[in-house]
């Protein structure tokens, strides 16, 4: 089986309605606005790990600097208006994750540390303190153990090629390639299957993990972003190990793919199939979905059998947000229609976004209120909205930062 039926609900028969879309967006940044705390911070909503009384986080997946990115983007776009102004506002969640990180202890991480919310905070002021803050983040970061993106080298290596695209400056790439280096001789051949992996150290666990979150995903699609920097024989290494360890680690079932979260060795069995972004299908299809189109007929077909799963499974139960919500997953839908043109893979990630919608009125009616972060919450939604009216596809603050 390719996913788990309890993990999903089936897909609501709403049609397309640009002008719902647009509602929902303006109702979600109205209240982000409404509930802006004194600290620049939002409240912890009840499904988050994190309880009330405990300091709100600040970090790109879970708190206010990914929350002020999702608003100034939108904005941007013209999307919506704002009230705030999140670049007059950026320094003081800077400040106040300084002074009490969200973690505990001030990390690097790309998602849930210091990087992150540097990147945007140069983004929104370009402050020259900050970037050169966060290149001595993203230098320390190179050795991280985790080895993954939410926390080690290939996610804050991201940061590094962002810098690069804005700014030019040739410390940004020099930077990026030291952690290419690292990814590199980290990428080994695999005990448990016939393709190189990386290996984490996470949580207390040693692991060869595949998705986008906290594996093989999130590490390719790292270096792919970059692969214009590479050497020629490196960049065709790297796609020839992509195409290698998804062949090697799939499970493929009639019209549909998907990986398991963990590499093991054979007859050890496996415990879960996940179809979200973190882990599974499309995470792994966000994740590649730089990969050159037509240069391997392997890579084009597992991508497009991996966004059928996505479908075929539904939307999530837990949810409209983006790491393990049903936007999320609609991403993948939007990549492939970038990737392939085919305007069933922008239907289908509409329909998706119909469905977020009535999720999250669902949420918002049983719990009082909306879930403000960019990765798990409703402005990550409000993102996938605009991308679901526009056709385009980037991750937000990860693909997307302008």
């Amino acid at each position: 089986m390719l996913f788990e039926p309890a993990r999903h609900e089936p897909l609501l028969d709403i049609a397309w309605d640009a002008r719902r879309a647009r509602a929902a967006i303006a109702a979600i940044v109205e209240e982000i606005e409404a509930t802006q705390g004194a600290g620049i911070t939002w409240p912890w909503h009840p499904l988050d790990e994190g309880r009330d009384p405990e300091p709100p986080h600040k970090s790109i997946y879970l708190g206010a600097s990914g929350v002020l990115w999702g608003m100034w983007y939108l904005q941007r776009a013209g999307a919506v208006s704002l009230r705030m102004k999140p670049p007059d506002l950026i320094d003081r969640v800077y400040e106040s994750y300084l002074a009490r990180p969200d973690t505990g202890e001030i990390v690097p991480s790309y998602f849930l540390g210091e990087v992150g919310i540097l990147l945007i905070q140069w983004r929104l002021t370009g402050s020259r303190e900050s970037a050169d803050r966060m290149y001595k983040a993203i230098a320390r970061n190179i050795p991280n153990p985790t080895n993954e993106a939410l926390w080690a080298a290939p996610g804050t290596m991201v940061g590094a090629l962002h810098m690069l695209g804005w700014t030019g400056e040739a410390r940004w790439r020099e930077l990026y390639l030291e952690n290419v280096e690292q990814l590199w001789r980290t990428w080994l051949p695999s005990k448990a299957a016939r393709c190189h992996l990386w290996t984490q150290d996470l949580y207390g666990r040693i692991e060869q993990l595949l998705g986008a979150g906290h594996g093989f995903a999130g590490n390719a699609y790292a270096l792919q972003r970059g692969a214009a920097l590479l050497p020629l024989d490196r960049r065709e290494a790297l796609y020839d190990r992509c195409v290698e360890c998804l062949c090697a680690t799939a499970i493929l079932e009639d019209d549909g793919v998907n990986w398991p979260p963990v590499v093991e060795a054979p007859g050890t069995g496996r415990t879960k199939i996940l179809v979200q972004w973190c882990h599974g299908a499309p995470g792994i299809v966000t994740g590649l979905s730089d990969f050159p189109v037509k240069r391997s007929v392997d890579m084009d077909d597992l991508l497009v059998k991996a966004g059928n799963t996505v479908w075929n499974a539904g939307p999530l139960a837990k949810g409209p947000g983006i790491c393990h919500g049903t936007a999320g997953n609609g991403y993948a839908f939007l990549k492939l229609h970038q990737r392939t043109g085919d305007p069933i893979w922008l239907a289908r990630a509409r329909s998706f976004a119909m469905h977020a919608i009535a999720q999250s009125e669902r949420v918002r009616q049983q719990h009082g209120r909306r879930r403000y972060s960019l990765w798990t919450g409703d402005p990550g939604l409000a993102v996938y909205l605009w991308h679901c009216l526009t056709g385009s596809g980037g991750l937000p603050a990860l693909d997307v930062l302008d």
